[in-house]
């Protein structure tokens, strides 16, 4: 029933039920979940609203997915169902350079859009390393950051507005230019839980007059991380502030050829944009204060070569680590920028004690870590040790006064942690505004709360 129901709305080309294609959408770049009933593929918003329509009839669950490299797994399904794929609603839909702003499909990848956008001079701030393959549907469900949201912000930044397919297949738009609640802010990190979104409106930036990039060498992490604090709390924000240890920044070296240096314990690349007339300022006031925590060794990037270099290998970072072991394991934690240094120790004392090599690469500006546990899938023994080392680092941050999530989402993986960072009652709150826009929890069912919560099973607070 649902496939023929599927077929006719959508017709054949864009239904798949053959099990070598529901295999393709039953993982992430986290893990496998279950294989879906079907994968459709729309072309708009009609089909879209179509295919909610059908999953409201006959009940069926509903995952809207982007390109699939979420690492919570998100956009897996959890009880089978409908994944919906933005792979064909791929179109800017409108640039509008006067106004700095563009209407885009779900489907269009991250970096499509900075690049339709540079011959009016403007650029699409979010920049997460995925983002030459992610879209900004993925993007929105995520709240996806990246190197330069330390100045720029995450995505929900960025977004001025959207149009959402909700569960029983209405389609409403919301604005961030209206009265009311911010319903648009609300959809941005949901992660596809109270609506499926087809398209947003987003904010462009203005390329700026000079970029500047510089790499600061150091004998230990815990020096690189004291002048990371130094930076930012002399009120300095640069567009980026991004560390690697020794291990990533050699796996980087090996693989990319991209210019850091191979002998210092961490390393730091920072970048500032704005008018050329303040660049040699800025410089002198970050390298100096580099110097004074212990900066080894300070290189300015002199061509646009060198830039794009230093940027590829330090969002190739995760791929390197092939050449470390054959898996990997990204945490995503936040700290405050002042516990860096016991974060940092946490890490390493947490795979130490279950013998993993770690490698750190992260957006040191606003404490957002990104350890990778390196590891063998074929191994069972290293596999446990792996979920306990990320749940002993993410405990860590959150006694730190941190939190377990910095950018890839809650998904599967992280739902039942969020007790840790909320109380039940904070739960309970969340999961009634679920209940409002999806009632029947058909979207991206058994994603970000933990299993069971239900706002009628929770107590109310006193």
């Amino acid at each position: 029933m649902l496939e023929e129901r599927l077929v006719e709305a959508l017709g054949h080309d864009a239904v798949k039920t053959a099990p070598e294609d529901l295999a393709a959408y039953a993982f992430d770049a986290y893990s496998d979940g279950a294989l879906p009933d079907a994968v459709v593929l729309p072309a708009s918003t009609r089909d879209v609203s179509a295919v909610a329509r059908i999953a409201s009839d006959l009940g069926v669950p509903i995952v809207a997915r982007g390109a699939g490299t979420g690492l919570c797994g998100g956009a897996v399904p959890a009880k089978g169902g409908i994944v919906v794929s933005f792979a064909r609603m791929n179109r800017i839909l409108e640039l509008d350079v006067r106004n700095r702003r563009a209407r885009v499909q779900s489907g269009v990848v991250n970096l499509d859009l900075s690049r339709a956008a540079l011959s009016g001079g403007l650029f699409y701030a979010p920049d997460p390393s995925s983002q030459k393959v992610s879209t900004i549907g993925g993007n929105i469900a995520t709240n996806a950051g990246g190197p330069h949201c330390l100045s720029y912000g995450t995505t929900v930044n960025h977004v001025l507005g959207l149009e959402i397919v909700d569960s029983a297949g209405g389609v409403f738009e919301t604005k961030l230019d209206e009265p009311g609640y911010d319903l648009t802010a609300a959809f941005v990190g949901s992660e596809g839980t109270l609506g499926i979104v087809t398209s947003a409106w987003v904010r462009l930036m203005q390329l700026p007059e000079s970029v500047r990039v510089w790499v600061a060498a150091f004998g230990t992490v815990e020096a690189a991380s004291e002048a990371v604090s130094a930076i930012v709390g002399a009120g300095i924000v640069p567009t980026a502030l991004e560390m690697m240890d020794a291990v990533i920044t050699k796996a980087v070296e090996a693989a990319f050829g991209a210019g850091y240096p191979t002998d210092a314990g961490a390393v730091l690349l920072i970048e500032s944009a704005g008018f050329d007339d303040d660049m040699d300022a800025y410089e002198a006031a970050i390298r100096a204060i580099a110097e004074r925590y212990g900066a080894l060794s300070w290189r300015t990037a002199r061509t646009q070569a060198e830039r794009d270099a230093l940027w590829a290998g330090r969002k190739g970072a995760a791929a390197a680590t092939g050449r470390i072991a054959p898996n990997y394991y990204t945490q995503d934690v936040c700290v405050p920028r002042s516990k860096l240094p016991e974060a940092l120790r946490a890490v390493e004392a947490a795979a130490a004690r279950y013998d993993l090599t770690v490698g750190n690469v992260f957006h040191a500006g606003d404490g957002n870590l990104h350890p990778l546990l390196m590891y063998d899938k074929s191994d069972a023994r290293q596999i446990a040790a792996v979920i306990e080392t990320g749940n002993t680092i993410l405990q860590a941050a959150v006694d730190l006064g941190g939190t377990i999530s910095g950018e890839h989402g809650v998904g599967y993986e992280k739902r039942e942690a969020m007790t840790r960072v909320y109380s039940t009652a904070d739960l309970a709150a969340m999961a009634r505004v679920r209940d409002v826009f999806d009632p029947t929890r058909s979207l991206n069912p058994d994603k970000i709360f933990p299993k069971g919560l239900r706002c009628p099973e929770v107590a109310p607070p006193a």
